[in-house]
């Protein structure tokens, strides 16, 4: 791949980094026909150790930041002798990084192939710098064939941002380029991207995977009996992909019903890329460890947690060049599990509990809103789109009705009897008309 311009070429082909020294374990991967989902730990783990040391050299070489903070911890050189000490290794900060391009850059500038960024809503945005290389080379060379099926015979529908962030174009770099899938570039309810054109687009050219978050995958099923598509008989989906927010086990089932195809969870972020996968199991994302090393800390003291232990997720990437993220704490909960899963895989499998600035705290306790929407959506007549609003402690649940005959009051009271039967909260309910829907990502908790 070359691009001329009258200053400079820009060749994939012919690069070389840190990271070719990883390329030989692939190539051995590929000639035994095996992939690293379902490698003895021993040898991943080596391959771990030593993709992270490649790593320290690169940022200690090549960046400021990081070799200052490695030698205020104490590093002498930038190496560990096992994974047991990956927790020596201080760990990153949104706030250190936030509104500042070159804090972790680990290349020259002009070597810069694409710059993504968070959408900053929690503060100045966080720049995200990859070269070709990190976008075409390195992060297609671990495979993963059990987590991802598709094939040149699959019509994938990307409906995800395609403008600042990660998730459109590394999907469609994903499916093109790693499984030379046709690729529909629908976006996310933008301009160019109206509903109605979207799915008159997935129905013309026969798509059978949806990559998308929760609540649009909601809105584009709403919307199709609006325009008279019907799900199953027009669009026919094999399988949806969910990303970009997170969302509970019962609200990924309704979906399920709705499109009548298996859907599965993603999940990954702009600063980090891919960071587990969902398998056809269903029982908690598997971290794809050909990409990343992840962690569990406690988010207080930033102590290292053992398995079955909740706490935020820390994700160190093993392939980037152009800006590494060391020990990187993403701001969200769960725990990690070793891998017992009846697929084969032998990744770490990992439960996410949702982000720690939206946990509610009632009764002196932390509920992650998943779990609260995973006990609401088990009444049958509320609708997809509910608010949580917590004022002074007191939990208020804003609830549509769906498909019911129920009255408002009575449905109030059923939620209300439900939800302090499963969860023992008792909250107030109030029942909403045309609660609003949203092309970006959906807002579900509000804390007053």
């Amino acid at each position: 791949m070359k691009t001329q311009s009258h200053k400079m070429t820009v060749s994939v082909d012919e690069h070389t980094s840190h990271l070719e020294q990883l390329k030989s374990f692939y190539e051995q991967l590929d000639e035994e026909g095996v992939t690293i989902e379902k490698l003895p730990l021993e040898r991943r783990e080596q391959y771990q150790l030593k993709a992270i040391n490649l790593t320290l050299r690169h940022v200690w070489d090549h960046n400021e930041y990081y070799r200052s903070a490695l030698e205020q911890a104490g590093f002498k050189e930038p190496k560990i002798d096992s994974l047991e000490q990956l927790s020596s290794v201080p760990m990153l900060r949104k706030d250190v990084i936030r509104g500042d391009k070159m804090k972790l850059l680990c290349v020259d500038p002009k070597e810069i192939g694409q710059v993504h960024l968070t959408s900053g809503t929690s503060g100045k945005p966080i720049y995200t710098s990859y070269t070709l290389a990190d976008q075409y080379v390195y992060d297609l060379l671990p495979k993963y064939l059990e987590l991802f099926t598709e094939s040149d015979t699959d019509i994938a529908a990307i409906a995800l941002p395609y403008e600042f962030a990660l998730p459109g174009l590394g999907f469609q770099r994903l499916f093109q380029f790693a499984f030379g899938t046709a690729v529909l570039s629908l976006g996310k309810g933008g301009y160019m991207a109206p509903v109605d054109k979207s799915l008159d687009l997935m129905r013309e050219f026969g798509a059978t995977v949806l990559v998308t978050t929760p609540s649009y995958a909601a809105l584009l099923a709403e919307e199709s009996e609006r325009y008279g598509i019907r799900i199953g008989e027009h669009i026919r989906l094999r399988r949806i992909i969910l990303t970009g927010e997170g969302c509970s086990y019962t609200f990924r089932e309704r979906l399920e019903k709705w499109w009548n195809c298996e859907v599965s969870f993603f999940y990954g972020s702009t600063e980090c890329g891919v960071v587990a996968v969902e398998c056809k199991e269903h029982k908690g994302y598997h971290i794809v460890e050909g990409h990343v090393r992840a962690e569990i800390v406690d988010p207080a003291t930033g102590a290292p947690l053992g398995y079955n232990k909740t706490g935020e997720i820390v994700v160190t990437t093993l392939l980037r060049e152009g800006m590494p993220m060391v020990r990187y704490r993403s701001g969200d909960i769960g725990y990690l599990q070793k891998s017992k899963c009846a697929c084969g895989i032998t990744m770490d499998v990992l439960h996410l509990r949702g982000r720690m600035e939206t946990m509610l705290r009632l009764n002196g306790a932390d509920y992650p809103p998943f779990l609260l929407e995973n006990f609401l959506l088990e009444v049958p007549e509320v609708g997809m789109w509910y608010h949580f609003i917590l004022d002074q402690g007191r939990l208020t649940i804003e609830v549509e009705p769906f498909r019911t005959d129920l009255d408002d009051d009575r449905l109030a009271a059923k939620v209300r009897s439900h939800m302090l039967e499963r969860v023992g909260i008792d909250c107030d309910v109030a029942v909403k008309r045309d609660l609003p829907r949203t092309f970006g990502k959906a807002t579900r908790v509000f804390i007053k």
